[in-house]
């Protein structure tokens, strides 16, 4: 080996030690999955669809919404949990999903407060009770006098655990006797229940609301405290006689367990702002959902609490978990 080159491999090995270490990429380097837990053509789908395109453009890539639906959103959400926690996959999670179903499942596949890093509350909304209008009531109380008069011969969809709960608790309330026809989503429930197949649903407004302006529905009241915007003239459970019939579920965003703060906050950050664009605010308050945010502290709390609230009403109905 000749003086020369010595001379050149060791200038080579000398820059090699004095390199700066590789730096990791920003997040996010890569597009983000977005996993909703319910089939296309219900509110929660409307709510991640809706939002993903201002998500994309706050993170500068792409953010793919992808619906994994099947037990009553337990396996979309369990793949959330279970997912690397690395900030590429995030999933949409519900009242149902996590305050609900594990009561009412005895292994739903996660554990809502220790296997998921919450990101924030996405919105808030009252469900609609929503009939086919070959159904001769106009308001509630004659839906339960109909209910009443024909113990057993209405027939109610579900499209999750809350629209379940919400049309047990109508019984409960009104002592009538209804058959519970349970769906996979919104979607499959809202199309039988425009084909006649059912009579009443119990649904989030945001699925209800195009069959209703389509005349191929009819909304008798909100389960909400308020009048929704997007049905104006539909009256509230209370102003239909029915004070004590108010349920209120929201959508959110959660990461896996163990996702690092920094990336968790910056999630945090970007669902914020998005939420925030007027034009985004106003597309889901016109389908019937209350844009709110929250920080990942606040949420886990929400979570907690009513899980506890739900965890009482499923043992007061007597639903036994699957």
């Amino acid at each position: 080996m000749t003086n020369r080159l010595v001379f050149v491999l060791f200038v080579l090995w000398g820059c090699t030690l004095s390199a700066p270490p590789a730096q990791a990429q920003p997040y996010p380097a890569k597009a983000i999955r977005f996993i909703v837990p319910y089939p296309p053509g219900g509110g929660t789908d409307l709510f991640a669809r809706t939002l993903a395109p201002a998500l994309s453009e706050g993170f500068g890539q792409q953010v793919v919404v992808e619906n994994r639906a099947g037990a009553q959103g337990n396996i979309g959400v369990a793949a959330v949990a279970k997912a690397t926690p690395d900030g590429y996959t995030i999933g949409l999670t519900d009242t149902s999903t996590l305050t609900m179903n594990p009561w009412l499942y005895a292994n739903p596949g996660f554990h809502p407060l220790n296997e998921f890093s919450h990101i924030s509350l996405g919105v808030t909304y009252p469900n609609a009770v929503v009939i086919h209008p070959s159904v001769p009531a106009k308001s509630l109380k004659e839906l339960a006098a109909l209910a009443r008069a024909r113990p057993n011969e209405l027939t109610f969809a579900s499209a999750s655990a809350l629209s379940q709960l919400t049309g047990e608790h109508f019984k409960i309330l009104t002592g009538v006797k209804m058959l519970h026809i349970p769906y996979k989503g919104a979607g499959p429930a809202t199309i039988d229940l425009v084909g006649g197949h059912v009579n009443v649903m119990f649904a989030t407004a945001a699925s209800s609301v195009p069959m209703i302006r389509a005349g191929k529905t009819r909304a008798i009241a909100v389960t909400g405290p308020a009048r929704i915007p997007a049905l104006p003239n539909v009256p509230t459970s209370a102003e239909a006689g029915y004070p004590n019939f108010e349920v209120v579920g929201w959508f959110a965003l959660a990461a896996p367990p163990n996702t690092p703060r920094e990336i968790l906050a910056r999630l945090n950050r970007e669902v914020r702002r998005a939420l925030g664009v007027p034009a985004i605010a106003e597309s889901l308050v016109t389908a019937g959902l209350d844009p709110k945010s929250t920080s990942p502290e606040e949420m886990t709390a929400l979570v907690k609490a009513d899980l506890a609230r739900w965890g009482n009403v499923v043992k007061a109905v007597g639903i036994l978990p699957q």
